[in-house]
This record gives C-alpha cells, sequence and structure tokens, in this order.
C-alpha cells in the first residue's frame, strides 16, 4: 500500500473534520479554520482558537495574532514558512453583547475542546515535529491532556508529551499567549525570556 504524502492526509483530515463539525452545529454550521504552513515542519506552534480575522481570512495568525507570530518569529530566528501553524478548536468561540449585538470572541468552552481535542492530535501526529510549542492554558492543556496544569507553572520549560494514544511522543514548550502580555504587562519580559531559551533549545534539536 503507497502511503500518502503529508500534505494529502492533512487534507484528507480536513475533510473529515469538516464535515464532523458540520454535522455536530447543524445547521448553524462553523467556519473552520484549519492549520497551515510546512508538513514537514519540525516545530508546530498551537494557539488557542481563531479570531476575527482569523475566520474571514480562513488562516491562523492573522491579524493581531499575526504580530504576535511576527515577534515570536523574530527573536526565535525562524521564517513562518519553516513552521506549521495551527489551534486547538479549528472555529472562533464567540458572543454577541445583547446591547450593542457586537459579536466578540471568548475563551472556548470545554466541550469545544473535548469536540476539537482529537483532531488537533491527529493534525500532529500527521507532521511529526520535534517540538511543539503550545500558547496559552488553553493549549498547554489539551496537548499535555492535564487540566490541571497551568503557563505560570511550566512556562519556558521543555515537556515530554504523547499526542492521543498514537503512541508518538514528542516535546512539548509552553508559552504564554502572547495576547495575556497586552493585558499584563509585566509578563512581556518573561514572555521574552522564554521566547529565547526557546531558541537556544531549538538550535539544540532542531540541528541534531
Amino acid at each position: 500500500m503507497i502511503k500518502q504524502s503529508k500534505e494529502k492526509q492533512l487534507e484528507k483530515l480536513k475533510q473529515e473534520c469538516t464535515y464532523f463539525f458540520d454535522e455536530v452545529y447543524k445547521p448553524n454550521k462553523k467556519i473552520l479554520v484549519f492549520g497551515e504552513g510546512n508538513p514537514n515542519a519540525k516545530l508546530v506552534l498551537v494557539g488557542e482558537a481563531p479570531g476575527k480575522q482569523e475566520t474571514i481570512q480562513r488562516r491562523p495568525f492573522v491579524g493581531q495574532a499575526g504580530k504576535n507570530l511576527d515577534e515570536f518569529l523574530q527573536v526565535v530566528g525562524l521564517e513562518r514558512e519553516d513552521l506549521y501553524i495551527t489551534n486547538v478548536v479549528k472555529f472562533r468561540p464567540s458572543k454577541v453583547n445583547e446591547d450593542t449585538g457586537r459579536t466578540s470572541n471568548r475563551p472556548p468552552t470545554l466541550e469545544e475542546i473535548e469536540l476539537s481535542r482529537g483532531w488537533l492530535y491527529k493534525e500532529i501526529g500527521i507532521i511529526r515535529p520535534l517540538v511543539v510549542v503550545s500558547l496559552g492554558n488553553v493549549a498547554l492543556q489539551a496537548l499535555s491532556n492535564d487540566r490541571s496544569k497551568t503557563i505560570g507553572q511550566v512556562h519556558g520549560t521543555p515537556i515530554n508529551i504523547e499526542i492521543g494514544e498514537s503512541g508518538f511522543t514528542t516535546i512539548l514548550f509552553p508559552l504564554y499567549h502572547p495576547a495575556s502580555v497586552i493585558y499584563r504587562k509585566g509578563l512581556k519580559d518573561t514572555y521574552l525570556k522564554d521566547l529565547r531559551a526557546l531558541k537556544e533549545y531549538l538550535q539544540g534539536s532542531l540541528h541534531r
């Protein structure tokens, strides 16, 4: 049997994921935003969920998240083409203000995370990176399969993880979510310190 390329495996996964969520959320189907990037990447970056601009453009890490990504890449010394970038939840968790009618982002619910987690595992299982970087608590807990872990405890520290029940093991490198730095200015120095630690770690692990 001829093994499908990673590109074809990811495309098939995208179709299966779309069908699954169309069934779960019909008739109000979600706009899904899938991962993108180098399917042979040694580094996968995992965020929480797409926001407004990601949903409009149907691409992860654009808009404000894209600016955060640019800083990440600059400090770590990588190009976007070097990475595969995705989110735990593939659709925008949102809420509507009853007074203004405006739609805004909200954290994903536990149900949304649980519905999405298996698809993330399959996605990473296809790419099989050497390192997975999580941004924030949602990605950390989903990837480590441990809801008791918090980013404050383990940020900047490499952790061995198994992706789902695939038997595939890799290194998880947890970082604060860049958006949290906007609201908590005191985290900026910690975030940059962790990025520099990640750069040093990658120089050792990606060039073996």
